[in-house]
């Protein structure tokens, strides 16, 4: 009987070993994805104010 709760206390050990793995990578991920997120926040209000300049240059040209 003690080999079998041995055995599941290991198995407990690399469960918990996992889980604490695995809530590192989403930490890592988390910050990954927060930097992608800002980088396209910025991306589009850069295509977004161009669209706006060259709207506005178009309509002093045009005038």
């Amino acid at each position: 009987m003690a080999s079998v709760l041995g055995m599941l206390e290991e198995r407990e050990t690399a469960a918990r070993v996992r889980v604490e793995g695995l809530r590192e990578e989403v930490a890592r991920l988390a910050e990954v994805l927060e930097t992608a997120e800002i980088e396209l926040d910025r991306r589009v209000i850069a295509r977004e104010e161009l669209v706006e300049a060259l709207a506005a240059s178009a309509a002093r040209a045009s005038t």
